[in-house]
Protein backbone atom coordinates (compact mmCIF):
# COMPACT_ATOMS: atom_id res chain seq x y z
CA UNK A 1 0.00 0.00 0.00
CA UNK A 2 2.67 2.24 1.16
CA UNK A 3 4.28 0.98 -2.41
CA UNK A 4 1.17 2.26 -4.31
CA UNK A 5 1.00 5.75 -1.84
CA UNK A 6 4.09 6.77 -2.99
CA UNK A 7 3.60 5.90 -6.68
CA UNK A 8 0.36 7.83 -6.77
CA UNK A 9 2.41 10.31 -4.53
CA UNK A 10 4.85 10.24 -7.22
CA UNK A 11 2.87 10.63 -9.85
CA UNK A 12 0.99 13.31 -8.43
CA UNK A 13 4.10 15.34 -7.52
CA UNK A 14 5.30 14.76 -11.18
CA UNK A 15 1.88 16.04 -12.59
CA UNK A 16 1.76 19.09 -10.15
CA UNK A 17 5.77 19.42 -11.35
CA UNK A 18 4.62 19.57 -14.63
CA UNK A 19 1.71 21.84 -14.35
CA UNK A 20 3.82 24.05 -12.14
CA UNK A 21 6.69 24.28 -15.01
CA UNK A 22 4.02 25.31 -17.50
CA UNK A 23 2.61 27.90 -15.59
CA UNK A 24 6.03 29.22 -15.01
CA UNK A 25 7.12 28.56 -19.05
CA UNK A 26 3.60 30.49 -19.78
CA UNK A 27 4.73 33.63 -18.22
CA UNK A 28 8.22 33.63 -19.15
CA UNK A 29 6.67 33.60 -22.45
CA UNK A 30 4.11 36.08 -21.79
CA UNK A 31 6.65 38.23 -20.16
CA UNK A 32 9.10 37.99 -23.56
CA UNK A 33 6.20 38.78 -25.89
CA UNK A 34 5.29 41.71 -23.42
CA UNK A 35 9.42 42.93 -23.45
CA UNK A 36 9.42 42.20 -27.35
CA UNK A 37 6.64 44.13 -28.26
CA UNK A 38 8.01 47.12 -26.27
CA UNK A 39 10.88 46.89 -27.84
CA UNK A 40 9.33 46.97 -31.20
CA UNK A 41 7.16 49.77 -30.07
CA UNK A 42 10.11 51.81 -28.65
CA UNK A 43 12.10 51.11 -32.48
CA UNK A 44 8.98 52.15 -34.45
CA UNK A 45 9.35 55.51 -32.56
CA UNK A 46 12.65 56.00 -32.76
CA UNK A 47 12.44 55.04 -36.65
CA UNK A 48 9.59 57.26 -36.97
CA UNK A 49 11.22 59.84 -35.21
CA UNK A 50 14.26 59.47 -37.81
CA UNK A 51 12.01 59.42 -40.55
CA UNK A 52 10.64 62.67 -39.69
CA UNK A 53 13.89 64.06 -38.97
CA UNK A 54 15.19 62.67 -42.11
CA UNK A 55 12.04 64.55 -44.35
CA UNK A 56 12.54 67.39 -42.55
CA UNK A 57 16.10 67.63 -43.60
CA UNK A 58 15.26 66.36 -47.26
CA UNK A 59 12.69 69.26 -47.07
CA UNK A 60 15.15 71.65 -46.30
CA UNK A 61 17.73 70.99 -48.87
CA UNK A 62 15.17 70.58 -51.63
CA UNK A 63 14.05 74.27 -50.75
CA UNK A 64 17.49 75.71 -50.40
CA UNK A 65 18.25 74.16 -54.24
CA UNK A 66 15.09 75.43 -55.37
CA UNK A 67 16.20 78.97 -54.03
CA UNK A 68 19.51 78.53 -55.74
CA UNK A 69 18.25 77.62 -59.06
CA UNK A 70 15.60 80.51 -58.50
CA UNK A 71 18.41 83.21 -57.92
CA UNK A 72 20.13 81.90 -60.95
CA UNK A 73 17.47 81.84 -63.35
CA UNK A 74 16.68 85.35 -61.86
CA UNK A 75 20.00 86.39 -62.88
CA UNK A 76 19.87 84.65 -66.19
CA UNK A 77 16.60 86.12 -66.89
CA UNK A 78 18.01 89.87 -65.61
CA UNK A 79 20.82 89.93 -67.89
CA UNK A 80 18.66 89.10 -71.23
CA UNK A 81 16.74 91.82 -70.17
CA UNK A 82 19.38 94.04 -70.15
CA UNK A 83 20.93 92.89 -73.41
CA UNK A 84 17.51 93.24 -74.69
CA UNK A 85 17.27 96.74 -73.45
CA UNK A 86 20.91 97.62 -74.78
CA UNK A 87 19.48 96.16 -78.14
CA UNK A 88 16.44 98.11 -78.02
CA UNK A 89 18.19 101.34 -77.37
CA UNK A 90 20.78 100.79 -79.77
CA UNK A 91 17.60 100.31 -82.36
CA UNK A 92 15.53 103.06 -81.17
CA UNK A 93 19.51 105.66 -81.40
CA UNK A 94 19.69 104.28 -84.99
CA UNK A 95 16.21 104.53 -86.09
CA UNK A 96 16.87 108.64 -84.66
CA UNK A 97 19.68 108.75 -86.60
CA UNK A 98 18.40 107.70 -89.44
CA UNK A 99 15.09 109.80 -89.56
CA UNK A 100 18.01 112.70 -88.63
CA UNK A 101 19.63 111.79 -91.60
CA UNK A 102 17.08 111.74 -93.61
CA UNK A 103 15.39 114.77 -92.35
CA UNK A 104 19.12 116.71 -93.55
CA UNK A 105 18.78 114.71 -97.03
CA UNK A 106 15.58 115.85 -97.59
CA UNK A 107 16.69 119.28 -96.70
CA UNK A 108 19.44 118.84 -99.01
CA UNK A 109 17.29 117.62 -101.84
CA UNK A 110 14.90 120.71 -101.35
CA UNK A 111 18.18 123.07 -101.28
CA UNK A 112 19.32 121.31 -104.18
CA UNK A 113 16.64 122.13 -106.52
CA UNK A 114 16.51 125.68 -105.06
CA UNK A 115 19.60 125.70 -106.02
CA UNK A 116 19.62 124.56 -109.33
CA UNK A 117 16.03 126.66 -109.98
CA UNK A 118 18.23 129.70 -109.09
CA UNK A 119 21.13 128.24 -111.50
CA UNK A 120 19.04 127.86 -114.35
CA UNK A 121 17.79 131.19 -114.33
CA UNK A 122 20.76 132.93 -113.28
CA UNK A 123 22.22 130.78 -116.81
CA UNK A 124 19.38 132.45 -119.12
CA UNK A 125 19.87 135.80 -117.90
CA UNK A 126 23.95 135.17 -118.61
CA UNK A 127 22.76 133.63 -121.94
CA UNK A 128 21.03 136.68 -122.64
CA UNK A 129 23.85 139.05 -121.36
CA UNK A 130 26.23 137.05 -123.51
CA UNK A 131 24.28 137.52 -126.24
CA UNK A 132 24.18 141.06 -125.86
CA UNK A 133 28.05 141.56 -125.49
CA UNK A 134 28.43 139.76 -128.37
CA UNK A 135 26.41 142.17 -130.56
CA UNK A 136 27.72 145.00 -128.84
CA UNK A 137 31.54 143.34 -129.39
CA UNK A 138 30.53 142.67 -132.88
CA UNK A 139 29.25 146.60 -133.44
CA UNK A 140 32.65 147.87 -131.44
CA UNK A 141 34.99 145.44 -133.64
CA UNK A 142 33.07 147.16 -136.67
CA UNK A 143 33.42 150.68 -135.91
CA UNK A 144 37.33 149.72 -134.95
CA UNK A 145 37.48 148.11 -138.31
CA UNK A 146 36.20 151.12 -140.15
CA UNK A 147 38.58 153.19 -138.22
CA UNK A 148 41.59 151.59 -138.53
CA UNK A 149 41.03 150.21 -142.24
CA UNK A 150 41.64 146.39 -140.60
CA UNK A 151 39.82 143.17 -140.58
CA UNK A 152 39.55 141.76 -136.97
CA UNK A 153 41.69 138.92 -137.59
CA UNK A 154 44.11 140.83 -139.37
CA UNK A 155 44.69 143.12 -136.13
CA UNK A 156 44.44 139.41 -133.78
CA UNK A 157 47.14 138.20 -136.18
CA UNK A 158 49.43 141.50 -135.92
CA UNK A 159 48.71 141.65 -131.69
CA UNK A 160 49.58 137.73 -131.40
CA UNK A 161 52.83 138.09 -133.70
CA UNK A 162 54.07 141.16 -132.02
CA UNK A 163 53.67 139.55 -128.70
CA UNK A 164 55.04 135.90 -129.87
CA UNK A 165 58.16 137.64 -131.40
CA UNK A 166 58.32 139.48 -127.48
CA UNK A 167 58.15 136.30 -125.54
CA UNK A 168 60.47 134.45 -128.11
CA UNK A 169 63.10 137.07 -127.33
CA UNK A 170 62.42 136.91 -123.49
CA UNK A 171 62.49 133.60 -123.55
CA UNK A 172 65.97 133.00 -125.24
CA UNK A 173 67.51 135.63 -123.20
CA UNK A 174 66.50 133.66 -120.13
CA UNK A 175 67.41 130.76 -121.39
CA UNK A 176 70.87 131.79 -122.85
CA UNK A 177 71.18 133.09 -119.32
CA UNK A 178 70.35 130.31 -117.39
CA UNK A 179 72.23 127.51 -119.93
CA UNK A 180 75.61 129.94 -119.48
CA UNK A 181 74.97 129.66 -115.11
CA UNK A 182 74.08 126.05 -116.03
CA UNK A 183 77.26 125.17 -117.52
CA UNK A 184 79.34 127.29 -115.20
CA UNK A 185 78.38 125.17 -112.42
CA UNK A 186 78.44 121.80 -114.66
CA UNK A 187 81.67 122.08 -115.89
CA UNK A 188 83.25 122.64 -112.27
CA UNK A 189 81.13 119.70 -111.13
CA UNK A 190 81.69 117.70 -113.77
CA UNK A 191 85.08 118.07 -114.05
CA UNK A 192 85.89 117.64 -110.30
CA UNK A 193 83.64 114.08 -110.52
CA UNK A 194 85.76 113.08 -114.06
CA UNK A 195 88.89 114.04 -112.02
CA UNK A 196 88.50 112.45 -109.05
CA UNK A 197 87.21 109.21 -110.59
CA UNK A 198 90.15 108.92 -113.08
CA UNK A 199 92.44 109.57 -110.18
CA UNK A 200 90.81 106.91 -108.43
CA UNK A 201 91.31 104.16 -111.08
CA UNK A 202 94.60 102.74 -112.62
CA UNK A 203 94.97 100.15 -115.52
CA UNK A 204 97.17 98.66 -117.94
CA UNK A 205 97.69 100.60 -121.26
CA UNK A 206 98.16 97.33 -123.85
CA UNK A 207 97.14 96.83 -127.17
CA UNK A 208 96.29 93.48 -128.26
CA UNK A 209 97.66 91.91 -131.51
CA UNK A 210 96.52 89.79 -134.37
CA UNK A 211 99.36 87.31 -133.36
CA UNK A 212 100.43 85.00 -131.00
CA UNK A 213 103.98 83.49 -130.61
CA UNK A 214 104.52 79.95 -129.84
CA UNK A 215 107.89 78.79 -128.23
CA UNK A 216 109.75 75.65 -128.75
CA UNK A 217 112.41 74.28 -126.86
CA UNK A 218 113.86 73.41 -130.75
CA UNK A 219 114.12 74.28 -134.34
CA UNK A 220 113.25 70.46 -134.47
CA UNK A 221 109.75 70.86 -133.24
CA UNK A 222 108.79 72.63 -136.38
CA UNK A 223 109.30 69.92 -139.09
CA UNK A 224 107.45 67.76 -136.79
CA UNK A 225 104.40 70.33 -136.81
CA UNK A 226 104.82 70.35 -140.43
CA UNK A 227 104.22 67.16 -140.71
CA UNK A 228 105.24 64.93 -144.14
CA UNK A 229 104.17 67.00 -147.37
CA UNK A 230 102.81 69.35 -144.81
CA UNK A 231 100.25 67.59 -143.79
CA UNK A 232 100.45 67.97 -140.07
CA UNK A 233 100.59 72.43 -140.59
CA UNK A 234 97.50 71.82 -142.91
CA UNK A 235 95.72 69.99 -140.39
CA UNK A 236 95.92 72.01 -137.89
CA UNK A 237 95.18 74.73 -140.03
CA UNK A 238 92.12 73.52 -141.10
CA UNK A 239 90.87 72.80 -137.63
CA UNK A 240 91.72 76.39 -135.61
CA UNK A 241 91.00 78.78 -138.69
CA UNK A 242 94.88 80.00 -137.55
CA UNK A 243 97.39 80.75 -139.84
CA UNK A 244 100.34 78.80 -138.90
CA UNK A 245 103.74 80.71 -140.04
CA UNK A 246 106.98 78.63 -139.40
CA UNK A 247 110.11 80.92 -140.81
CA UNK A 248 113.64 81.26 -139.46
CA UNK A 249 112.92 82.77 -136.20
CA UNK A 250 114.42 80.73 -133.45
CA UNK A 251 112.56 78.18 -131.58
CA UNK A 252 109.22 79.85 -132.25
CA UNK A 253 106.02 79.52 -134.07
CA UNK A 254 104.21 82.57 -135.07
CA UNK A 255 99.78 82.11 -134.90
CA UNK A 256 98.51 84.59 -137.03
CA UNK A 257 94.49 85.00 -136.82
CA UNK A 258 92.31 88.02 -136.20
CA UNK A 259 90.12 86.28 -134.21
CA UNK A 260 91.58 85.54 -130.33
CA UNK A 261 89.76 82.59 -129.19
CA UNK A 262 91.23 80.88 -132.54
CA UNK A 263 94.67 82.03 -131.40
CA UNK A 264 94.21 80.74 -127.85
CA UNK A 265 93.09 77.35 -128.86
CA UNK A 266 95.60 76.56 -131.46
CA UNK A 267 98.05 77.81 -128.91
CA UNK A 268 96.91 75.37 -126.52
CA UNK A 269 96.62 72.85 -129.03
CA UNK A 270 100.40 72.94 -130.09
CA UNK A 271 101.31 72.62 -126.94
CA UNK A 272 99.83 69.76 -125.84
CA UNK A 273 100.71 68.19 -129.26
CA UNK A 274 104.38 69.08 -128.92
CA UNK A 275 103.96 67.91 -124.96
CA UNK A 276 102.62 64.43 -126.25
CA UNK A 277 105.02 64.00 -129.17
CA UNK A 278 101.86 62.24 -130.93
CA UNK A 279 101.30 64.76 -134.10
CA UNK A 280 99.44 63.35 -136.82
CA UNK A 281 96.07 64.81 -138.81
CA UNK A 282 93.54 62.60 -136.35
CA UNK A 283 95.46 63.25 -133.52
CA UNK A 284 95.40 66.66 -134.12
CA UNK A 285 91.85 67.09 -134.89
CA UNK A 286 90.66 65.16 -131.13
CA UNK A 287 92.94 67.03 -129.65
CA UNK A 288 91.28 70.26 -131.28
CA UNK A 289 88.11 69.52 -130.24
CA UNK A 290 88.83 69.10 -126.59
CA UNK A 291 91.25 72.06 -126.59
CA UNK A 292 87.70 74.13 -127.43
CA UNK A 293 85.67 72.54 -125.32
CA UNK A 294 88.53 73.46 -122.59
CA UNK A 295 88.08 77.04 -123.76
CA UNK A 296 84.68 77.33 -123.82
CA UNK A 297 84.72 75.87 -119.76
CA UNK A 298 87.13 78.75 -119.57
CA UNK A 299 85.46 81.04 -120.97
CA UNK A 300 82.48 80.56 -118.25
CA UNK A 301 84.90 80.49 -115.67
CA UNK A 302 86.32 83.99 -116.55
CA UNK A 303 82.78 85.49 -116.42
CA UNK A 304 81.93 83.81 -113.12
CA UNK A 305 85.59 85.14 -111.58
CA UNK A 306 84.67 88.31 -113.51
CA UNK A 307 81.49 89.59 -111.58
CA UNK A 308 82.27 88.23 -108.24
CA UNK A 309 85.59 90.77 -108.45
CA UNK A 310 83.33 93.18 -109.59
CA UNK A 311 80.59 92.52 -106.92
CA UNK A 312 77.69 92.04 -109.50
CA UNK A 313 75.25 89.16 -108.48
CA UNK A 314 72.02 87.62 -110.02
CA UNK A 315 73.81 88.13 -113.54
CA UNK A 316 72.08 85.22 -116.00
CA UNK A 317 74.62 82.17 -116.78
CA UNK A 318 74.31 83.56 -120.54
CA UNK A 319 75.21 86.94 -119.45
CA UNK A 320 78.39 85.38 -117.82
CA UNK A 321 79.29 83.31 -120.78
CA UNK A 322 79.16 86.50 -123.10
CA UNK A 323 81.33 88.10 -120.05
CA UNK A 324 84.20 85.29 -119.75
CA UNK A 325 83.95 85.37 -124.20
CA UNK A 326 84.86 89.33 -124.17
CA UNK A 327 88.36 88.36 -123.12
CA UNK A 328 89.10 87.12 -126.31
CA UNK A 329 87.97 90.07 -128.08
CA UNK A 330 89.34 93.74 -128.83
CA UNK A 331 87.65 97.15 -129.53
CA UNK A 332 90.17 99.02 -131.45
CA UNK A 333 93.29 97.07 -130.44
CA UNK A 334 91.97 96.95 -126.69
CA UNK A 335 90.82 93.95 -124.52
CA UNK A 336 86.78 93.62 -124.32
CA UNK A 337 86.68 92.51 -120.39
CA UNK A 338 89.77 94.85 -119.61
CA UNK A 339 88.09 97.54 -121.36
CA UNK A 340 84.42 96.57 -119.91
CA UNK A 341 86.13 95.82 -116.09
CA UNK A 342 87.59 99.75 -116.30
CA UNK A 343 84.25 100.85 -117.12
CA UNK A 344 82.58 99.30 -114.54
CA UNK A 345 84.89 100.45 -111.83
CA UNK A 346 84.62 104.14 -113.48
CA UNK A 347 81.14 103.88 -113.35
CA UNK A 348 80.53 102.57 -109.65
CA UNK A 349 83.19 105.44 -108.81
CA UNK A 350 81.24 108.02 -110.42
CA UNK A 351 77.93 107.26 -109.47
CA UNK A 352 79.20 106.84 -106.18
CA UNK A 353 80.09 110.42 -106.49
CA UNK A 354 76.63 111.55 -107.31
CA UNK A 355 74.74 109.83 -105.30
CA UNK A 356 73.12 106.88 -107.26
CA UNK A 357 73.21 103.20 -107.19
CA UNK A 358 76.57 101.77 -107.53
CA UNK A 359 75.99 98.22 -107.99
CA UNK A 360 73.54 99.08 -110.74
CA UNK A 361 75.87 101.64 -112.40
CA UNK A 362 78.95 98.98 -113.02
CA UNK A 363 76.39 96.08 -113.96
CA UNK A 364 75.63 98.72 -117.21
CA UNK A 365 79.23 99.62 -117.23
CA UNK A 366 80.28 95.80 -117.66
CA UNK A 367 77.82 94.67 -120.04
CA UNK A 368 77.62 97.70 -122.00
CA UNK A 369 79.46 96.60 -124.93
CA UNK A 370 77.91 92.38 -124.67
CA UNK A 371 77.06 93.42 -128.34
CA UNK A 372 80.36 93.32 -129.42
CA UNK A 373 80.89 89.52 -128.88
CA UNK A 374 77.92 87.16 -130.45
CA UNK A 375 78.67 84.03 -131.98
CA UNK A 376 77.16 84.68 -135.03
CA UNK A 377 77.37 87.63 -137.34
CA UNK A 378 74.36 90.41 -136.80
CA UNK A 379 73.48 93.57 -138.82
CA UNK A 380 72.23 95.34 -135.88
CA UNK A 381 74.66 97.90 -133.80
CA UNK A 382 76.57 96.15 -131.27
CA UNK A 383 74.62 98.77 -128.26
CA UNK A 384 71.10 97.58 -129.75
CA UNK A 385 72.64 94.00 -129.78
CA UNK A 386 73.47 94.58 -126.42
CA UNK A 387 70.27 96.48 -125.58
CA UNK A 388 67.75 93.30 -126.77
CA UNK A 389 70.38 90.60 -124.57
CA UNK A 390 70.28 92.44 -121.67
CA UNK A 391 66.41 92.52 -122.13
CA UNK A 392 65.89 88.95 -122.94
CA UNK A 393 67.87 87.56 -119.69
CA UNK A 394 65.90 90.20 -117.57
CA UNK A 395 68.16 93.14 -116.72
CA UNK A 396 66.19 95.92 -115.44
CA UNK A 397 65.13 98.90 -117.39
CA UNK A 398 67.84 101.04 -116.46
CA UNK A 399 70.65 99.00 -117.50
CA UNK A 400 68.82 97.91 -120.88
CA UNK A 401 68.20 101.45 -121.70
CA UNK A 402 72.22 102.37 -120.33
CA UNK A 403 73.81 99.66 -122.69
CA UNK A 404 71.35 100.79 -125.58
CA UNK A 405 72.33 104.63 -125.52
CA UNK A 406 75.73 104.40 -124.83
CA UNK A 407 76.34 105.69 -128.24
CA UNK A 408 73.01 107.70 -128.80
CA UNK A 409 71.21 104.98 -130.95
CA UNK A 410 68.46 105.23 -128.38
CA UNK A 411 67.03 108.14 -125.92
CA UNK A 412 68.87 108.21 -122.40
CA UNK A 413 66.13 107.93 -119.99
CA UNK A 414 67.45 107.23 -116.87
CA UNK A 415 70.86 109.11 -114.93
CA UNK A 416 72.99 106.11 -115.18
CA UNK A 417 73.03 106.24 -118.85
CA UNK A 418 75.40 109.38 -119.41
CA UNK A 419 77.38 108.31 -116.84
CA UNK A 420 78.30 104.99 -118.93
CA UNK A 421 78.81 106.77 -122.52
CA UNK A 422 81.50 109.51 -119.76
CA UNK A 423 82.90 106.65 -118.64
CA UNK A 424 83.28 104.37 -122.10
CA UNK A 425 85.20 107.51 -123.33
CA UNK A 426 87.42 107.70 -120.84
CA UNK A 427 88.53 104.37 -120.66
CA UNK A 428 88.33 104.71 -124.48
CA UNK A 429 90.43 107.72 -124.99
CA UNK A 430 93.49 106.76 -122.61
CA UNK A 431 97.24 107.40 -124.58
CA UNK A 432 97.57 103.44 -125.91
CA UNK A 433 94.19 101.89 -124.95
CA UNK A 434 92.88 101.89 -128.68
CA UNK A 435 94.02 101.51 -132.38
CA UNK A 436 91.11 102.76 -134.87
CA UNK A 437 92.76 100.75 -137.74
CA UNK A 438 92.36 97.29 -135.60
CA UNK A 439 88.79 97.83 -135.80
CA UNK A 440 88.21 97.99 -139.40
CA UNK A 441 90.81 95.50 -140.38
CA UNK A 442 88.91 92.96 -138.07
CA UNK A 443 85.99 93.88 -139.80
CA UNK A 444 87.06 93.25 -143.28
CA UNK A 445 88.58 89.89 -142.22
CA UNK A 446 84.75 89.34 -140.90
CA UNK A 447 82.97 90.50 -143.51
CA UNK A 448 85.43 88.01 -146.07
CA UNK A 449 84.73 85.21 -143.95
CA UNK A 450 80.72 86.24 -144.43
CA UNK A 451 81.02 86.20 -147.92
CA UNK A 452 82.47 82.86 -148.26
CA UNK A 453 79.97 81.11 -145.69
CA UNK A 454 76.49 82.72 -147.53
CA UNK A 455 77.82 80.31 -150.83
CA UNK A 456 75.94 76.91 -150.97
CA UNK A 457 78.17 73.75 -149.81
CA UNK A 458 80.54 76.00 -147.63
CA UNK A 459 81.84 74.31 -144.52
CA UNK A 460 84.18 76.98 -143.14
CA UNK A 461 86.31 79.94 -144.25
CA UNK A 462 89.34 81.60 -142.77
CA UNK A 463 90.72 84.75 -143.57
CA UNK A 464 94.51 84.62 -143.24
CA UNK A 465 97.30 86.61 -144.38
CA UNK A 466 96.64 89.81 -142.67
CA UNK A 467 92.93 89.31 -145.41
CA UNK A 468 95.04 88.86 -148.53
CA UNK A 469 94.03 84.95 -148.58
CA UNK A 470 90.63 83.38 -148.17
CA UNK A 471 90.31 79.85 -147.31
CA UNK A 472 87.45 77.58 -148.09
CA UNK A 473 86.60 74.46 -146.82
CA UNK A 474 83.76 72.77 -148.66
CA UNK A 475 82.08 69.62 -148.28
CA UNK A 476 82.81 67.14 -150.82
CA UNK A 477 79.52 65.48 -151.06
CA UNK A 478 78.06 69.01 -152.33
CA UNK A 479 80.79 70.69 -154.46
CA UNK A 480 82.82 68.85 -156.82
CA UNK A 481 86.11 69.77 -158.10
CA UNK A 482 85.01 71.87 -161.08
CA UNK A 483 82.19 72.96 -158.93
CA UNK A 484 85.34 74.41 -156.74
CA UNK A 485 86.34 76.60 -159.32
CA UNK A 486 83.57 77.64 -160.05
CA UNK A 487 82.81 78.55 -156.54
CA UNK A 488 86.41 80.13 -155.95
CA UNK A 489 85.56 82.92 -159.16
CA UNK A 490 82.07 83.33 -157.80
CA UNK A 491 83.53 84.20 -154.23
CA UNK A 492 86.32 86.56 -155.98
CA UNK A 493 83.35 88.34 -157.84
CA UNK A 494 81.65 88.83 -155.03
CA UNK A 495 83.77 89.99 -152.80
CA UNK A 496 85.24 92.88 -155.75
CA UNK A 497 81.57 93.56 -156.36
CA UNK A 498 81.07 94.68 -152.68
CA UNK A 499 84.24 95.25 -150.53
CA UNK A 500 86.33 97.47 -150.28
CA UNK A 501 90.12 96.61 -149.53
CA UNK A 502 93.70 97.29 -149.91
CA UNK A 503 95.85 95.06 -152.80
CA UNK A 504 94.91 91.72 -153.84
CA UNK A 505 92.81 88.43 -152.00
CA UNK A 506 93.61 85.04 -152.76
CA UNK A 507 90.63 82.93 -152.74
CA UNK A 508 91.62 79.07 -152.33
CA UNK A 509 89.42 76.43 -152.52
CA UNK A 510 89.73 73.04 -149.97
CA UNK A 511 87.71 69.75 -151.07
CA UNK A 512 88.69 67.05 -149.25
CA UNK A 513 87.59 63.86 -149.46
CA UNK A 514 88.47 61.48 -146.42
CA UNK A 515 88.40 57.48 -146.44
CA UNK A 516 87.89 55.73 -143.13
CA UNK A 517 88.16 52.10 -142.27
CA UNK A 518 88.60 50.71 -138.61
CA UNK A 519 91.20 47.71 -137.98
CA UNK A 520 89.48 45.93 -135.58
Amino acid sequence: MEIIFIIVGTVIGFGAGIAVARYLEKNNASSILKNATNEANNMLRDSKAEGEALKKEKILQAKEKFIELKAEHEQVILARDKKIAEAEKRTRDKESQISSELAKAKKSSEDSDKKIEEYTIKLEQLTKKQEEVEKLHKAQVEKLEVISGLSAEEAKNQIVESLKNEAKANAMSFIQDTIEEAKLTAQQEAKKIIINTIQRIGTEEAVENCVSVFNIESDDVKGRIIGREGRNIRAIEAATGVEIIVDDTPEAIILSCFDPVRREIARLSLHRLVTDGRIHPARIEEVVAKTTKQIDEEIIEIGKRTVIDLGIHGLHPELIKIVGRMKYRSSYGQNLLQHSREVAKLCGLMAAELGLNVKLAKRAGLLHDIGKVPETESELPHAILGMQWAEKYGEKAEVVNAIGAHHDEIEMTSLISPIIQVCDAISGARPGARRQVLDSYIQRLKDLESIANDFNGVKNSYAIQAGRELRVIVESEKVTDDMAATLSFDISQKIQTEMTYPGQVKITVIRETRAVNIAK
